[in-house]
């Protein structure tokens, strides 16, 4: 009973929303439209009170059950779960708003792009809500089996997201996403054998790593394939190459809030799960001047580059915001590939900064196609004098992904470029700068034009058909909330920063 109590603060956020997911499955169309989204803004509200209440708990860590006698589902409250938590509850939250309006579209067959054969809409918000607690399990696990179990339930629960349309691009895009991610699946569990092989059945994340006391020589090879393995395998889900070809087929068919979650927060399980192994379980002195090191970074500098490369020359607007989700998630990882402490601060920065920055790109997305049925980048040619407010958040975000000061995108980018220069990794140190560099310029070639062309239609565009189309406030508020925290992040930093710098401090990072 004990044990059930302590784990209370921990299993409320995860199960809480899962069983609200099954109650508007069951319930299904006996509950209409409005009732539906009451009740799904009023479980995310007190979800996130929950995750709050989980932080701020007398135990940082509980036992739920074993599995084995040694294999025990452990919660754990550090660092990292308190920031991929509350990322999650509170992009949830406003991504849920949003789509209240935005599901309208995708539940009727008055638009391009929706279909008769669609999913439901209880079916999306049923789903909706199990994945982000799933989401939780995998923010609050406190060793790899936890974690594993969690993320595996997360990649079978999202697949609807993709699924939605029931079109046959949609089918294809499921599969793909599903055929990628087992995969990915595979690989971490051939590296989470071999650490049990060589370390406590436990595997308790363990700061600084619970390998941070050396290898055995006879293992060190395997083990540092094993790590590679990991990575790889949970770089699938926040599409690294070679793994990425899932991200561009699922979001162009998936609905627009299934995209802004599946860019803004899903990726980040992957990032989370990288996190875990490198300064967790197997420790960064292990990997730093390893092969596993310098084929990370290259991996990493290839999918930023080629993400930007891809998404410049894309005309399918969700399709470019999602090359660009593969090129930015990437500046997170290679980040942590430099195994530096000024280089893990600009990762974690960029993973609360890109959540917000893409969501709301997303989301205008979606609004967009909501409004005028447009999904092509050169149908835009005059977007921003229909529907100004919406572009305006868009270039906000836009300024900010590509790293233009006051807004948070550019904080995260200078630590990552300093980390580089201080890590010393050979021509890493000079390449990774520099490949960031021509990553930002082809962001500003791919995101700018469609302000641009937006607000500055030119002489062709036929002011006598002008329409107002503005999103209304359940569309414009969320994205209005996300601008407005990538100015405050952006002008504000510090406290972020000083927050993440304090943490890093206690993972051993320097040689």
């Amino acid at each position: 009973m004990n044990q059930i109590l302590e784990s209370l603060p921990f299993a409320v956020p995860i199960f809480f929303p899962v069983l609200c997911g099954l109650l508007i499955l069951l319930l299904g169309e006996r509950i209409n439209r409005k009732s539906r989204c009451i009740i799904v803004t009023a479980a995310l509200v007190l979800n996130l009170l929950f995750t709050v209440f989980a932080w701020t708990a007398e135990t940082d860590s509980a036992v739920l059950f074993y599995l084995t006698k040694k294999v025990p589902v452990l919660f754990k409250a550090d660092m990292l779960s308190m920031l991929f938590t509350g990322l999650l509850s509170a992009v949830w939250l406003l991504v849920g708003i949003f789509s209240f309006e935005y599901m309208k579209h995708e539940e009727s067959a008055e638009h391009g792009e929706s279909s008769t054969k669609s999913l439901s809409g209880s079916t999306f918000y049923g789903f909706y809500m199990m994945v982000v607690g799933v989401m939780a399990g995998v923010g609050f696990a406190g060793n790899l089996i936890t974690f594993y179990l969690f993320y595996e339930f997360m990649t079978l629960l999202s697949v609807p997201f993709v699924l939605h349309t029931m079109t046959k691009e949609a089918i294809f895009a499921a599969k793909k996403y599903l055929y990628y991610s087992i995969a990915g699946a595979s690989m971490a569990v051939f590296g989470f054998a071999v650490l049990y092989s060589v370390s406590d059945a436990n595997i308790a994340f363990v700061s600084g790593g619970v390998l941070s006391g050396g290898i055995p020589a006879d293992k060190q090879t395997l083990l540092l394939v094993a790590a590679f393995l990991l990575i790889v395998g949970f770089g699938t889900k926040a599409g690294m190459f070679p793994m990425h070809g899932w991200l561009p087929s699922a979001h162009p068919v998936a609905p627009a809030p299934a995209s802004a979650v599946l860019s803004g927060m899903i990726t980040k399980c992957g990032v989370l799960g990288i996190l875990r192994v490198v300064f967790y379980l197997v420790g960064a002195d292990n990997l730093r001047g390893t092969w596993v090191q310098y084929a990370f970074l290259a991996l990493t500098l290839i999918t930023v580059f080629m993400g930007s490369m891809l998404a410049f020359k894309e005309q399918i607007l969700k399709k470019r915001l999602a090359y660009s989700t593969v090129s930015q998630v990437s500046y997170v990882l290679f980040g942590i590939a430099l195994l530096h402490p000024v280089a893990l601060i600009g990762s974690l920065l960029h993973i609360v900064y890109h959540s917000v920055l893409k969501c709301t790109l997303f989301l205008n997305a979606g609004a967009i196609i909501y409004k005028t049925g447009k999904t092509k980048v050169g149908e835009l040619c005059g977007i921003g004098k229909e529907m100004p407010v919406a572009l305006w958040t868009y270039t906000v975000a836009s300024l900010g992904l590509i790293g233009i000061p006051p807004i948070c995108g550019f904080i995260s980018k200078w630590y990552l470029c300093v980390g580089a220069l201080e890590a010393g990794v050979g021509i890493t140190a000079y390449l990774g700068p520099a490949v960031l560099l021509v990553s930002a310029l082809l962001t500003a070639g791919y995101l700018l034009p469609i302000t641009i062309k937006g607000f500055f239609p030119g002489e062709s565009y036929d002011y006598a058909v002008l329409e107002k189309k503005e999103p209304n406030i359940l569309m414009l508020a969320p994205l209005i909330v996300f601008a407005a925290a990538a100015v405050f992040l952006g002008m504000f930093p510090n406290a972020l920063a000083n927050l993440f710098t304090e943490a890093v401090g206690l993972l051993h990072l320097l040689p």
